[in-house]
């Protein structure tokens, strides 16, 4: 499979401008490195797939942008939302008031990893759908036609939403948490790992569903460990290992030609290529290596890879890696 060529969609300004956001969770044994430096822009129409090894914080990347960690994190760096007629947020400035009442559900939705323990045990899915309906301005008299027309969307029977989330399977409280946080209609989505629990062909509808709301405007944050959800739909895709961006290109660019040798592993372990895995394991985020965190496993690794690599421009995208694999700026 091949991946989609797609609209340039950086020709519109930035609907998301992260730059040099970091996370680190203090713990009495040390300090966990969650996010470094972390850099990107997601425009309006764009899907930007984040993926990489678990714990390497793709998910703690999308909880640090809806002010949705616990007290022992410190979070630092800009992450600037421009919402649709509306003014600029820095969300790592705004206090919880006004990510509560003007951000989260309203401008950016989220899938959660883990829906059965984010949904409200108590109230079953139609009422969970139809108060979050009229909560965004839906009449009270539409909400249940909406909710119907929503769940139908991300594949769910009807007959699911009178049930509670404890008598749901894990995929279709997924699918669940999908229609909630689609049914504000918020111009961002940041949607962590949306397809757990779901067969082929569910994964497939809800990849599309996610597809179609960039074709249509928005913008969605698709954070994966499955390349293969990565290259049906994403436009562009950023590799991340122990903290860091390591690779952020166009998916047919990084697909036919990885610039650096962890995305090269990672595509290597595919089925349909040579089906082998990464030698190796990622470092403990409590205890980072002060050179290239991917050195120990890298088969091009060097004495130059005791000094970390900047993330530079690498013909369409960025790479940081002192031996990239296709032609670019020095490191």
């Amino acid at each position: 499979m091949t991946a989609a060529v797609r609209t340039d969609t950086r020709r519109a300004p930035a609907l998301l401008g992260v730059d040099g956001l970091t996370v680190r969770f203090r713990l009495p044994s040390g300090t966990v490195h969650a996010v470094t430096d972390l850099s990107l822009a997601l425009h309006p129409g764009e899907l930007l797939a984040v993926v990489g090894e678990s714990g390497c914080g793709k998910s703690v990347l999308a909880h640090a942008l809806l002010g949705l960690l616990p007290r022992n994190a410190t979070v630092t760096g800009r992450a600037h939302l421009h919402p649709p007629g509306g003014r600029p947020v820095d969300l790592v400035d705004a206090g919880e008031r006004h990510l509560a009442r003007h951000v989260r559900g309203r401008v950016v939705g989220l899938v959660p990893q883990s829906p059965a323990t984010a949904l409200t045990p108590v109230r079953s899915g139609r009422r969970l759908l139809e108060e979050t309906l009229r909560a965004h301005g839906h009449a009270r008299r539409a909400a249940p036609a909406a909710a119907d027309r929503i769940a139908a969307a991300v594949g769910l029977d009807p007959g699911d939403l009178d049930r509670y989330p404890h008598e749901l399977s894990g995929g279709t409280a997924q699918r669940l948490a999908t229609a909630l946080a689609l049914a504000p209609d918020p111009p961002l989505l940041l949607a962590d790992e949306p397809t757990t629990g779901l067969d082929r062909p569910l994964v497939d509808h809800t990849l599309d569903l996610l597809r179609r709301r960039c074709d249509s405007g928005a913008a969605v944050l698709l954070i994966t460990h499955d390349l293969a959800a990565a290259r049906r739909v994403a436009d562009t895709v950023a590799v991340m290992y122990a903290s860091r961006i390591v690779e952020h290109r166009p998916t047919a660019a990084l697909f036919d030609a990885p610039a650096h040798p962890y995305t090269a592993g990672l595509l290597d372990a595919l089925p349909d290529r040579a089906f082998t895995p990464v030698p190796g394991h990622p470092p403990m985020l409590t205890d980072l290596p002060d050179g290239c965190a991917f050195a120990p496993r890298c088969p091009h690794a060097s004495d130059a890879c005791r000094t970390p690599p900047r993330l530079v421009p690498d013909g369409p995208g960025r790479v940081a890696c002192h031996h990239r694999l296709t032609p670019g700026a020095p490191g």
